[in-house]
């Protein structure tokens, strides 16, 4: 598995470790699990930034409109 070196200030460090014990994890698996998240929501917006001149030409203007539209 590849490694990456990733600089955090001490606040971060300090609750990265705070949070690794309580919850029995490694630090390895909280980064990974967060840069998963992370990628994830990042993709998300990009996709949803293609998307919504399309979507604003129907009438969708709101996370309200489409959830509207589907229920």
């Amino acid at each position: 598995m590849p490694t990456v070196t990733v600089r955090l200030d001490d606040d971060l460090n300090q609750q990265l470790a705070e949070t690794s014990e309580a919850l029995g994890r490694s630090r390895s698996d909280i980064v990974r699990e967060a840069l998963s998240r992370q990628l994830s929501v990042l993709r998300f917006e990009k996709l949803r930034e293609q998307v919504m001149p399309f979507a604003e030409a129907r009438g969708y203007l709101t996370d309200d409109d489409i959830f509207n539209a589907v229920s």
